[in-house]
């Protein structure tokens, strides 16, 4: 990403990352590397699975599929990182930091508009049953991944031109393991007021809207379910949403403890949180979803069988 301010002195930051102990360096690089590669080969069995059977080519696992994809480029664009942190080199270059920063804040957004997208599909489902396929057709699923995949770039970018705008002066420390925007404008010496109106204005409501779309969604389940006559028939509806509802607990979570805060109150504290939506959430959905979820569990069965067969 060019760099447009030139007033500013600082060229690289230098990342602490989790631990300054240099003892703690290696056992940190095997257990996130351990995390790192069972998200991506869990991640790409989900997709894998999901387009070589013809039984999964529903809206819901379209749209899991496309969570898969972005959970693995989100995690990508943290991991690595840390990775070399861990090992040797804890500076990152002012270009690199600002690319980094992007892409977390577009592609952990776009996991948030697909999580609202799943949760509207969930609601179509079982409260309009009988007009499920026309609604739900291939061009409107289409049209879903394309605004959830879109829209957060643009909320991106304006975050990271509006801190480019900054000047950093001396300090060049990032106490945290990734470029984040509260720990970055901390270091300005500049004024970071029409920073910090955009992120409780324009970045709360992307934030925010998404998970209340999800409530909303629920909440209408919640009373179509409750007016279900059998006990087994209102298990059957609750099963279908019971992954999803636990990976948007464990996202949106850790997400709300992190930025719905003041900037002065950032503190290291905040760093498990950030592991939690940034590699905990991305590694344990293909476990949520598939544990739960008997046809995702046969559509694994059947490519692992191919796979054994050849």
């Amino acid at each position: 990403m060019a760099r447009v301010n030139q007033t500013s002195s600082v060229s690289e930051f230098i990342l602490l990352g989790l631990s300054s102990q240099p003892e703690d360096q290696k056992p940190l690089f095997i257990l996130f590397l351990t995390m790192y590669l069972i998200t991506i080969i869990g991640n790409l069995l989900i997709i894998l699975a999901i387009h070589s059977d013809p039984q999964l080519q529903t809206p819901m696992y379209f749209f899991l599929s496309f969570l898969s994809f972005t959970d693995i480029c989100f995690t990508t664009t943290v991991v690595p990182r840390m990775l070399v942190s861990f090992l040797s080199k804890k500076t990152i270059s002012y270009a690199g930091c600002l690319t980094q920063m992007y892409f977390i804040y577009a592609l952990g957004n776009t996991d948030s508009c697909l999580l609202a997208v799943m949760a509207f599909d969930r609601y179509v489902a079982i409260c309009d049953p009988f007009h499920y396929v026309t609604t739900m057709n291939r061009r409107c699923c289409v049209l879903l991944v394309a605004f959830s995949c879109s829209l957060p770039h643009f909320h991106s970018l304006v975050h990271t031109l509006l801190l480019n705008s900054l000047t950093f002066c001396d300090s060049n420390v990032i106490h945290h393991f990734l470029c984040d925007l509260s720990p970055l404008m901390k270091l300005s010496c500049s004024s970071t007021f029409v920073n910090e109106v955009v992120i409780i204005s324009e970045g709360s409501v992307v934030l925010v809207t998404p998970f209340l779309c999800i409530t909303l969604s629920y909440v209408r389940i919640l009373i179509a379910v409750l007016k279900i006559p059998s006990a087994a028939g209102k298990r059957k509806a609750f099963s279908t949403c019971g992954s999803h509802l636990t990976v948007v607990t464990l996202f949106y979570g850790s997400i709300f403890y992190v930025y719905l805060q003041p900037l002065s109150t950032y503190s290291a504290r905040d760093h498990i949180a950030t592991i939690v939506y940034t590699v905990l959430s991305s590694m344990l959905n293909p476990f949520i979803y598939s544990l739960r979820n008997k046809d995702l569990k046969q559509g694994l069965r059947k490519l692992m069988g191919r796979w054994n067969s050849q």
